[in-house]
């Protein structure tokens, strides 16, 4: 399969997204591990913008890298499984035993009625331990985490559901990948997965909250194995990408459109102000509208004016899953630091971005030279003993 250096940039600019996003969360009204003292609703609209699109762009691009590793490694013999828990699995470990506890921690001190006062060591004897005794208005902290790295436990149990197909019923994959590929190269091809959308959101998401907790969490399990399962599906070219560059300008009207109604309708209810029942229906079904039609935008306009390769995308490729492990603790660690000086919002806003990437990237570079922490946080080898990689070699994280 050709190299697709589109979906590479989408994956970079995803990730970037996923870190502005994690940094709007520090100033909205929504509940986060900490919140703004200028916290609002001002940001929720635009944070609506990607909402409904960013995770499920991700778990479809994650499933065309999948498809190219998986190839490469039957050419050449390789195993697939093994390697491929190896490079998530000792991240997630790593990360929750880690990376994610200062999350926790600053969670407890700000919220916990009362405070937190024994340290941050003590608390993270207890967090190793599964101290479950923190607690509000009987809420309970399930401790150990993943937090934000549930994208990573999910990602490898979609892998594994993949390698299943592939490995035991490779013609019957095969043949149903054909068939879908000429499904969706017709005309009216790309609404069978909006409307697959469309059917989960209505039946399950009023039933099924979102936790991220892996066996609980059906709503989301229908939406992202899905398009994990659909982006390996799609991942080489033919007809269906001139389909889908095609569809790029109506998707994109399409998205937008749903955004002004799905911004005015959460602007104006809520838990304690409920909408008409018709109306949460149309909400459902354009939430749906709105996260399709940006995937195919995002899919379309990539593919017909996303750079080829470069320096920066090999780098930027290769630094975003360590960036993605370390981004939501910098942000939370930042932002609580960052408090006591008092800065304007629009400063400190656009200052904890950017000190967000810049430390990111730092502790990359720091990384990239120390052998034994690669494993960690998911490289395959130094960036500086390699040419080139391919799509497949850089699938860290999607």
């Amino acid at each position: 399969m050709e190299r697709r250096y589109d979906l590479d940039w989408i994956r970079i600019c995803a990730f970037g997204v996923l870190v502005l996003y994690h940094v709007g969360m520090y100033y909205v009204t929504w509940d986060w591990h900490v919140n703004s003292p200028h916290a609002g609703p001002a940001l929720e609209p635009f944070m609506l913008l990607a909402s409904p699109w960013r995770l499920s762009l991700l778990f479809l691009v994650s499933g065309a890298a999948t498809a190219f590793l998986w190839e490469r490694c039957r050419r050449d013999g390789a195993r697939f499984l093994g390697p491929r828990s190896w490079r998530l699995l000792l991240p997630l470990l790593f990360g929750m035993l880690v990376i994610v506890p200062p999350q926790s921690y600053f969670e407890v001190v700000e919220k916990l009625p009362g405070g937190y006062h024994d340290g941050y060591l003590a608390f993270w004897a207890r967090y190793l331990a599964g101290d479950g005794s923190f607690c509000r208005d009987g809420d309970c902290l399930d401790l150990p985490t993943w937090n934000h790295l549930w994208f990573v436990a999910y990602l490898w149990c979609y892998t594994v559901v993949a390698w299943a197909l592939l490995r035991f019923a490779p013609k019957a994959c095969a043949a149903a990948v054909e068939r879908l590929r000429t499904l969706l190269a017709r005309p009216d091809g790309l609404l069978w997965p909006l409307a697959w959308l469309v059917l989960a959101r209505m039946l399950l998401v009023g039933r099924f909250e979102s936790t991220h907790a892996l066996v609980d969490d059906w709503y989301n399990h229908a939406q992202y194995l899905p398009l994990f399962l659909l982006g390996i599906a799609i991942a080489r070219p033919g007809p269906l990408w001139e389909r889908i560059e095609a569809a790029r300008w109506p998707a994109l009207a399409a998205a937008l459109g749903s955004w002004l109604f799905i911004a005015w309708y959460f602007g104006h209810y809520s838990d304690g102000v409920p909408p008409p029942e018709p109306l949460r229906w149309l909400q459902r079904l354009l939430w749906s509208v709105q996260q399709w039609g940006a995937i195919v935008a995002i899919l379309g306009f990539a593919r017909r004016h996303a750079p080829g390769d470069s320096p920066a995308r090999r780098w930027l490729a290769e630094a975003v899953f360590p960036v993605y492990i370390l981004h939501q603790t910098v942000i939370v660690l930042l932002a609580v630091y960052l408090r006591p000086l008092d800065l304007p919002v629009l400063l400190e806003g656009p200052l904890l971005v950017l000190a967000t990437f810049a430390l990111c990237f730092a502790a990359y570079a720091l990384v990239r030279r120390i052998g034994w922490m690669w494993p960690l946080f998911g490289l395959k080898r130094a960036a500086s003993h390699t040419g080139a990689p391919r799509l497949e070699d850089r699938q860290e994280a999607a």
